[in-house]
């Protein structure tokens, strides 16, 4: 089986007290417009989303072109899912992204619990999916980043970059288990990037 990790698109910002649950920006909105046709050529049959708003909005509009139903699963929540507010990396504070780039989560985040909840949620809809089914994952880059270092036993769990509605493919089979084929797949939005639009 297959399954396609999709990192939300663009957020907005939102201020301390204000959680970290904000929901898509204009720009977000367009990225995830472009996903049902970047989807398209996999035969994707079952939905999953974060409980968190910027990973339901970016697949809602695949939901809609498939006439698909968006199941929910509160363990591919992003680590700052308790967080007081939520910043995206082009806003980030020049600490935050040191510590981003050293491949580690905020030092209040309990690594092993959330990499734990992770995969435990992953091996769930694997083991709910049948072997020719495509399943999108709508999540969010610590997610992503928690399933590769899995899989692929990085030193860092920060270990690939993941760009807005980038898409990650895991494959599985019965006896290899899960394996990496693809990494941030942008190609469908990648005019819409924040770090592209320079060029």
């Amino acid at each position: 089986m297959q399954l396609l990790l999709v990192r939300h698109a663009l957020p907005l910002r939102s201020e301390a007290g204000q959680g970290s649950d904000p929901d898509l920006s204009p720009e977000g909105v367009e990225q995830a417009k472009r996903l049902p046709d970047a989807l398209k050529r996999f035969p994707v049959t079952r939905l999953v989303s974060s409980p968190q708003r910027r990973a339901l909005q970016t697949g809602q509009p695949v939901a809609d072109a498939l006439g698909l139903p968006i199941d929910v699963d509160e363990r591919l929540a992003e680590y700052d899912y308790e967080a007081t507010h939520y910043t995206p990396i082009e806003q980030a504070s020049e600490e935050d992204l040191k510590r981003l780039m050293s491949g580690r989560l905020p030092g209040d985040v309990d690594q092993d619990a959330f990499i734990a909840r992770v995969v435990a949620g992953i091996d769930d809809v694997v083991a709910a999916t049948g072997h020719d089914e495509t399943v999108a994952v709508f999540s969010h880059g610590g997610v992503i980043n928690a399933m590769v270092h899995t899989v692929m036993k990085t030193e860092r769990l920060l270990c690939v970059q993941v760009d807005y509605a980038g898409v990650t493919r895991l494959l599985h089979s019965r006896r290899a288990g899960l394996n990496v084929a693809s990494v941030n797949g942008t190609e469908h939005v990648w005019d819409l990037l924040p770090r592209n639009l320079r060029w």
